[in-house]
């Protein structure tokens, strides 16, 4: 179901709906390597994207800067949705902290806003990542029932692009006689 399609709308009054979830990994590099995926913007682009096509980035990290992007996505016999997102960096405490507010819209429609926290911590030269989200969903999807699980998800495919993003580049095979 499309923004367009939602049950609740803005001018419906409180249908704020509040969640908070915890996603905790295990990844396989030192803090500040973790680190510099989310700050440098050439590796934050092998690990964030919206999804869809013709998507446009800009990203400047650091406390009062964040990230804008857009891009169009369309499913099978739907209407393609215009995606936004829009970040602003609270805290950052190098190789140990990123604290962001950001906010997702669907056809100019602000569908939820979020305080998310990240904390990298040593754990015997890996990652420990916690990523904990404050959401507010302003505008439901149906009866609101997927969105939580909708986001969560999201969040840990992007979690999942960044342990790969992570992972050192394999080693070449050698191809045998021709």
């Amino acid at each position: 179901m499309s923004a367009r399609q939602a049950e609740v709308k803005p001018e419906d009054g409180p249908g704020v709906r509040h969640d908070t979830f915890t996603i905790v990994r295990r990844l396989d590099a030192a803090p500040a390597v973790v680190f510099a995926a989310f700050a440098d913007s050439d590796v934050r682009r092998r690990w964030f994207r919206l999804p869809g096509s013709g998507a446009v980035y800009h990203h400047e990290f650091g406390v009062g800067g964040g990230e804008t992007a857009h891009s169009t996505f369309s499913v099978l016999d739907s209407v393609p949705e215009r995606l936004e997102y829009r970040s602003r960096y609270l805290d950052i405490v190098p190789d140990r902290r990123i604290v962001f507010g950001y906010e997702s819209t669907v056809d100019d429609l602000l569908r939820w806003t979020s305080l998310v926290t990240v904390l990298l911590a040593d754990d015997s030269g890996s990652t420990l990542l916690t990523w904990t989200e404050q959401v507010a969903f302003l505008v439901a999807t149906g009866d609101g029932s997927a969105d939580l699980p909708h986001l969560r998800g999201g969040t840990t495919l992007r979690l999942n692009a960044l342990a790969a993003a992570l992972a050192p580049d394999p080693v070449p095979r050698r191809r045998g006689p021709e």
